[in-house]
């Protein structure tokens, strides 16, 4: 099962608004993706959420791009940042890349982005979004979220 963006802020408004955050506070994250031999690679990539979607926009024929048409599973990684601080956590999220070739909403994305042309545009569909972050300087606390499930917390001590 898999949701975008906005099904996403719906079901859980305030961990997306602190995932949102998290990917907006630097230009860079990192992106794994899977090789023709199924071996991972990690990538650097810049994130939008625009019109209730995540997208990911990549250079022509990057590695990443080439290996998402090929497999489109992905993860993401939120970049957290100097020191070891972590403000507001660790933020991951996983699913399916699909590229979008509409010229219309392609059109939208660079009127709002303004990247360098010609590129590869990616929509996501979200299967996990994890947080984790350090409550009270005592517990470890893990929020899972999956389509069609309710919000998961761990706490760990």
């Amino acid at each position: 099962m898999t949701a975008n963006w906005a099904a996403f802020a719906t079901a859980e408004p305030d961990l997306a608004g602190t995932v949102e955050k998290r990917f907006g506070a630097y230009t860079h994250h990192i992106l794994a993706t899977l090789r023709k031999d199924g071996s991972p690679r990690t990538s650097g990539l810049e994130v939008r959420v625009l019109n209730g979607e995540l997208w990911l926009g990549m250079m022509p024929d990057s590695l990443k791009a080439l290996d998402l048409r090929r497999d489109p599973r992905f993860a993401l990684q939120a970049n957290p940042g100097e020191g070891t601080g972590m403000g507001g956590g660790d933020v991951r999220i996983s699913g399916r890349a699909v590229e979008v070739d509409d010229a219309e909403t392609k059109a939208g994305y660079v009127e709002e982005v303004e990247p360098p042309e010609p590129f590869h545009l990616f929509r996501t569909e979200l299967t996990e979004v994890v947080r984790t972050y350090v409550e009270d300087e005592t517990y470890l606390v893990i929020q899972i979220w999956k389509p069609g499930a309710p919000l998961r917390t761990i706490k760990r001590t």
